[in-house]
């Protein structure tokens, strides 16, 4: 427990650094340093190597940390439009949890939604107003 927690710190930490202007600057400075000494090393073949093998270090360990941020604000995310579902009168409560549901399953619900949509959008369309709970 006490690795995963080390983990999601260090990931938080990280990628608030990363996504900083001054961490930007500095990748750019670096990419600039590297293209200054090309010619004193003559471009050479372990020159060019020098900035493929640091930028695909990077590249790989970012994606992980991107992913675990990602993962992290979506799963926050729906715990909070659950919330919001869960304390909003007549809301329907089978629509908390969706994210967990087959696609099938996903697709009713959505078929559901968009039947819901045309109607209101044709009582718009007739006059009437869209503001009430369309189920009776």
């Amino acid at each position: 427990m006490q690795q995963v927690l080390w983990y999601t710190r260090f990931a938080k930490r990280s990628a608030r650094l990363a996504g900083r202007p001054a961490t930007f600057s500095l990748a750019v400075c670096v990419l600039l340093a590297w293209l200054i000494t090309g010619p004193l090393f003559d471009f050479s073949d372990t020159w060019q190597l020098v900035i493929n093998t640091g930028t695909t270090i990077v590249t790989f360990l970012m994606v992980f940390l991107i992913q675990n941020t990602q993962n992290r604000d979506t799963e926050a995310l729906h715990i909070k439009l659950d919330e919001l579902i869960r304390a909003t009168q007549g809301a329907h409560n089978a629509l908390l949890d969706l994210e967990e549901l087959e696609e099938k399953q996903l697709d009713e619900f959505r078929a559901r939604y968009t039947a819901l949509a045309r109607l209101a959008r044709a009582r718009q369309a007739a006059g009437d107003t869209d503001t009430d709970t369309p189920e009776p």
